[in-house]
């Protein structure tokens, strides 16, 4: 039977490919032989469901355990009907069972109780009286909220002493966040705050991205079943692009070998993941876009914000940082600080965030297109520059990230320049001052660096040129564009200060100040 990538859903062993689940969790046999209760948590689409699911079928099959992964998802619609909840739940549970277990090791009863003990009661009569210790795996566990979270973690809590006779032998909380992060609206605090209602758990651990390792035996399922071949280039590449992320990994392959290049004889190439990339990201598949809806979020807003400018994060709470890492939204480089999780994500923020300002954008006539169809860098900068003096004011004001707005705006712009025939990337991170953003049309390449100028700093001129100096050097350059957005108070109108000046770096690059 054919194989495919899959980008919906768990995957099925008969139909995707995929990695062997104790591959990405090794330790949690471990855990469960020692009868211990634990958290798995991840961002969304890094295969969890998956990784559950399959790991639950491999314990049944070794015949030690009767494990099944269940989810509490349906339980989410009654957060104030404990009882409701629990009923929703069971009946969910009853058909996946009888899907995912043999009928010797399904549950031999479901005794009704009264609600609020409704969860522990069905999980302790199914151990008592099952021929092996029960595993289970609680999956979308943060969906719940309100009395119905609380109740059914104290319902596990309550039956952890009676394993694994009287309940089951270890039971796993999966979901995007740690419990003590989940919902729950009361006391002013819309999270817990706290493990309590599930102290018992033995540890919380996350479920980690691919390694390059994982990427190229993914990729290598496919050419052993068809042919073709990923070359070692286009493997690193789709890694770099992805740091491994589940999802992306799976599209990014599935966009090339069913779309653009379905012939087997063709070699997977560096050209074809690009390729891949860039409608991946134009198309904004279900998962990009969820990503983006998150960024309409205040607190995702508060952190977003200053890493594309290249600002300090200043005074954010811990929590609102711990929970853009569990987005996957972010991650902790190894200097420390936070950066945009991916190239891809790096590339889908600023792109969904200036799309406000695109969709405002008055009709340009595109001038800087020499008779051949090259880019001509002189006219582009004249044309940018009426562009900026007579709209960049007012469209600042509908961009969504206020304080990056210039950015924003001439990103947008930008965007309209290459059009679906050259493409746009940007490099940022906190604490840097600055966003460098490079333009490719064709055989031309443009490179500059925006800065921000603000109230009580110093002309970002003097840091910016050496910092410039840098980003040509690594794109093999000899000119660039520094762009400084003045948003000091008191300051006369953007068409009545934008201005241009040519200056040396020091290192002896001739660069076009933009000033406005």
């Amino acid at each position: 039977m054919p194989k495919w990538f899959n980008t919906a859903g768990p995957c099925q062993a008969d139909i995707h490919y995929m990695l062997p689940s104790t591959d990405r969790l090794p330790e949690i046999v471990n855990l469960i032989a020692q009868r211990n209760y634990f958290v798995i948590h991840a961002p969304r689409q890094v295969g969890k469901t998956t990784a559950m699911l399959s790991l639950a079928q491999e314990l049944t099959a070794s015949s030690q355990y009767t494990a099944v992964m269940l989810s509490l998802e349906v339980g989410a619609a009654f957060s104030d009907d404990l009882g409701a909840a629990e009923l929703a739940i069971l009946g969910e549970w009853k058909q996946s069972i009888r899907f995912r277990l043999p009928k010797e090791l399904q549950p031999q009863e479901w005794g009704d109780t009264e609600a609020g003990a409704r969860i522990g009661t069905t999980l302790s009569r199914w151990a008592e009286l099952s021929s092996r210790p029960l595993v289970v795996f609680l999956d979308e566990i943060d969906a719940l909220s309100n009395e119905t979270l609380i109740s059914v973690l104290r319902q596990i809590r309550s039956g952890f002493p009676n394993r694994p006779q009287g309940f089951p032998q270890s039971v796993a909380l999966v979901g995007m966040r740690d419990v003590r992060d989940y919902k729950y609206a009361s006391g002013g605090s819309d999270r817990l705050n706290t493990s309590s209602p599930f102290n018992i758990k033995v540890r919380s651990f996350t479920l980690s991205n691919f390694t390059l390792e994982d990427v190229r035996n993914l990729y290598q399922q496919h050419t052993d079943a068809t042919g073709q071949i990923f070359t070692p280039e286009a493997v690193d590449l789709a890694f770099h692009l992805t740091q491994g992320q589940p999802w992306l990994v799976n599209a990014i392959a599935k966009e090339i070998v069913e779309y653009i290049a379905k012939d087997p004889s063709i070699p997977i190439t560096p050209e074809l993941v690009n390729q891949a990339k860039e409608i991946l990201i134009k198309r904004q598949d279900t998962h990009l876009d969820s990503l983006a809806e998150r960024l309409r979020e205040d607190r995702v807003r508060a952190i977003i914000q200053p890493i594309l400018s290249g600002l300090e994060l200043g005074d954010t709470p811990d929590d609102d940082r711990r929970y853009l890492l569990d987005l996957g939204l972010v991650v902790r480089s190894q200097e420390g600080g936070l950066k945009i999780a991916n190239p891809i994500y790096q590339e889908v923020i600023p792109r969904v965030l200036s799309q406000g300002v695109q969709d405002s954008l008055p009709m340009i006539q595109p001038s800087w297109l020499n008779a051949d169809g090259s880019l001509n860098a002189q006219v582009l900068l004249d044309a940018f520059l009426k562009f900026w003096r007579q709209h960049g004011e007012p469209l600042f004001k509908s961009a969504n990230y206020p304080e990056i707005a210039p950015h924003l705006v001439m990103m947008a712009f930008l965007h309209r320049v290459v059009n679906g025939n050259g493409t746009l990337e940007r490099e940022y991170a906190i604490g840097s001052g600055k966003m460098d953003i490079c333009l490719r049309y064709g055989k031309q390449t443009l490179a500059m660096e925006l800065k921000v100028w603000a109230d009580k700093r110093p002309d970002p001129l003097k840091e910016g040129l050496p910092q410039i100096d840098k980003y040509l050097s690594g794109l093999s350059l000899d000119t660039g564009w520094l762009v400084i957005f003045d948003r000091r108070s008191g300051l006369p109108p953007i068409s009545d200060r934008t201005t241009t000046e040519n200056v040396i770096s020091p290192a002896g690059r001739e660069i076009i100040v933009i000033r406005g």
